[in-house]
């Protein structure tokens, strides 16, 4: 599919061959589904996107875990992510969260511009109010940002003063490569947020399956260096996309590749089985597009 072992390699080939196969070694493989549909990586995400080829990628999707809002403000001490006394330990719900200095932001940005098609390539970085402040003014040292998406998640969450009903997204392009496949498609997404979900900070996959609406077509490769609990895979399953996706956190990536068997067994999504769709909204995903 995108690793640099090869297109056509004995070992990626044999990996493929089994409907769904799992290994556990960390920074391989833990699934891949069909010949070179999906794959689920364990690691680093800096060290992932080091075994994807150049120009591989059509499309990232992705929600990185960034540490400055938890560090700086600690939200409902801890309550979704985890106490903070418990960080870095096995313990409690805490997962390992990208460290969002400048100097990392940037090594993660080179590898995704490196990682993308430059005649296709489209970015969808996702940011809490924080981190756009923090970081999000460094995507233009390395792509064409074309729009800033807010994701209105209907109700409100947590805040110190002003309380947050907002997540925002990143639309970037390499140089201006091409145009989205639909233009009806406004900078406001509104879709529920997932309650009580078994994985911290879960996105509903129709924020993905919108990414993916506009940018994707049949076969495009879907890259996601956080894929967290899977909603992206789900959305690039939904799509008729390849998809690779990686998280450092063994938690997360054991419960995707159960999310992705189980979807791939029943259809139906065992983290989200309701559509987090609003009522009377206009509906972005595949079905739509052919109805």
């Amino acid at each position: 599919m995108s690793t640099k072992e090869g297109r056509g390699s004995t070992a990626s080939t044999a990996r493929a061959q089994a409907d769904v196969s799992s290994t556990t070694t960390r920074g391989a493989v833990l699934l891949a589904t069909e010949p070179r549909r999906i794959e689920i990586y364990n690691a680093d995400c800096l060290q992932f996107l080091s075994l994807l080829e150049t120009g591989s990628v059509d499309v990232v999707t992705t929600d990185p875990a960034y540490s400055g809002m938890n560090n700086l403000l600690k939200l409902g001490h801890g309550r979704i992510v985890g106490e903070y006394k418990d960080r870095g330990s096995a313990t409690g719900k805490w997962f390992v969260e990208f460290e969002d200095s400048a100097e990392n932001y940037r090594k993660l940005l080179i590898e995704l511009r490196r990682v993308l098609n430059p005649a296709t390539g489209h970015l969808y970085m996702m940011f809490d109010s924080y981190s756009l402040l923090t970081l999000g003014v460094l995507v233009r040292e390395y792509f064409d940002v074309k729009n800033l998406i807010t994701w209105d998640k209907v109700s409100i969450g947590m805040g110190h003063y002003f309380r947050r009903r907002q997540e925002f997204i990143l639309f970037a392009t390499r140089h201006n490569s091409r145009k989205l496949r639909n233009h009806s498609i406004p900078d406001v997404w509104r879709y529920r947020r997932v309650f009580g979900g078994r994985y911290p900070t879960q996105k509903p996959v129709e924020v993905f399956d919108t990414m993916l609406f506009a940018s994707a077509f049949p076969g495009a490769v879907v890259c996601d260096p956080f894929v967290g609990s899977g909603s992206s895979a789900i959305a690039a399953l939904r799509n008729d996309c390849v998809f690779v996706g990686n998280d450092i956190s063994p938690v997360a990536t054991e419960l995707t590749c159960q999310r992705i068997r189980d979807y791939l067994t029943s259809g139906v999504d065992m983290l989200q089985p309701a559509s987090a769709a609003v009522p009377g909204e206009p509906k972005f995903t595949k079905d739509s597009r052919e109805s």
